[in-house]
């Protein structure tokens, strides 16, 4: 992969089909805007919240207010015929070495997991993108990713238990809600250092995702307890791999690598396993900055119907991510949500072509 300056930024698509309409408070159609609503307290009202059914949304203040008829006076932007869906969740990007915090929003994606990042990227300010962090991957000395594409500090090597322990504590107080390891060809952890690790982090309350593409990888990824799959592995797991991972979780990222049968079948078997699977797209290896029409398609390849596709970007990983105020179109929550041309529960690559965006209640589109 090449880096990228860490000011690029992709330009932002134009939104295709019709743009809802604004409302008056007397309900009249003001016809289509780019600028959406111009007061802090708005009603999509007239659509369809998959899963819910027909309902209005009322907004205020970047939050739902409620879901239901909005009040008296409340501006309206009318959205009959679309469907509302909550702004997805990127389980996997490197947004130090794709800086495309911009775009990501633009494209639907309100939250991401980077899973990989030099120590400096803690106190890079991406919002209103929500952005956990798991700081460099904890690897061997001369391990992956160190002497490739994450050379300049997207690794923090190790060569002991008490120095993998160390390095735990110390991404924690830096700012990592995650940890991550590789488990590759040699030099890689050995398998003592990296159960001492996975353990230590989980005394931290940390989770823990391993970098294993590899069967074998993967295998020992599961004997030193970690808690998600990083990627998809490539090779086809065994029983016992994939019962071991049958109540923790893995990422997609099936294009970034270039959904060979392999890959799918793994994903399938993992979910058909119990494993939570979590839409994710190793941003930076993969270029395309939204949600990417490619992994949705492969993900239908392995099984999932519109419903788990939708669930995979948003209340799945909302849960099992801890991002509470998102995944969800309910009072409460972060008015962070997609109108859709379509039904996604039919036809889940609508996801890639939102009609318009709204992140904490501002249209981005």
């Amino acid at each position: 992969m090449r880096l990228l300056s860490v000011a690029s930024l992709l330009l932002a698509v134009g939104c295709s089909g019709n743009a809802p309409r604004q409302e008056g408070a007397a309900g009249g159609a003001a016809g289509p805007t780019a600028e959406g609503p111009s007061l802090g307290q708005f009603a999509l009202v007239g659509g369809t919240v998959v899963g819910l059914g027909a309902a209005d949304v009322t907004v205020r203040d970047a939050r739902i207010e409620s879901v239901g008829p909005p009040a008296s006076g409340v501006e309206r932007v009318d959205v009959s015929g679309r469907y509302l869906v909550p702004a997805f969740i990127d389980s996997h990007v490197h947004l130090t070495y794709y800086p495309v915090a911009e775009q990501l929003l633009k494209r639907g994606v309100v939250a991401a997991l980077d899973l990989a990042a030099p120590l400096d990227a803690f106190s890079v300010d991406v919002q209103p993108l929500t952005l956990l962090a798991s700081g460099p991957m904890i690897t061997a000395v001369g391990g992956y990713p160190t002497q490739s594409w994450g050379r300049d500090g997207y690794g923090l090597p190790v060569a002991n238990v008490a120095e993998a322990r160390a390095a735990v504590d110390a991404l924690m107080r830096d700012g990592a809600t995650l940890i991550k390891t590789p488990f590759t060809s040699e030099p890689t952890l050995d398998d003592e250092t990296a159960a001492a690790l996975v353990a230590h982090a989980h005394q931290r309350g940390l989770k823990v995702a391993g970098h294993a593409l590899a069967a074998a990888d993967a295998q020992r990824a599961a004997a030193a307890g970690v808690d998600i799959l990083a990627h998809t592995p490539v090779e086809p797991l065994s029983p016992a791999t994939l019962a071991a991972f049958s109540n923790k979780a893995v990422i997609s990222t099936l294009a970034a690598f270039g959904g060979s049968p392999a890959t799918i079948a793994n994903l399938r078997a993992l979910r058909e396993a119990g494993a939570v699977v979590l839409y994710g797209t190793d941003l930076g290896n993969s270029r395309d900055a939204g949600i990417q029409l490619s992994e949705l398609t492969l993900l239908s390849e392995a099984g999932l119907d519109g419903a788990a596709i939708l669930a995979a970007g948003t209340s799945a990983p909302a849960a099992y991510l801890g991002l509470g105020d998102l995944g969800a179109i309910a009072a409460g929550k972060r008015a962070a949500l997609l109108v859709l041309s379509r039904d996604p529960l039919q036809d889940p690559t609508v996801l890639a072509d939102p009609l318009q965006v709204y992140i904490d209640g501002k249209p981005q589109r």
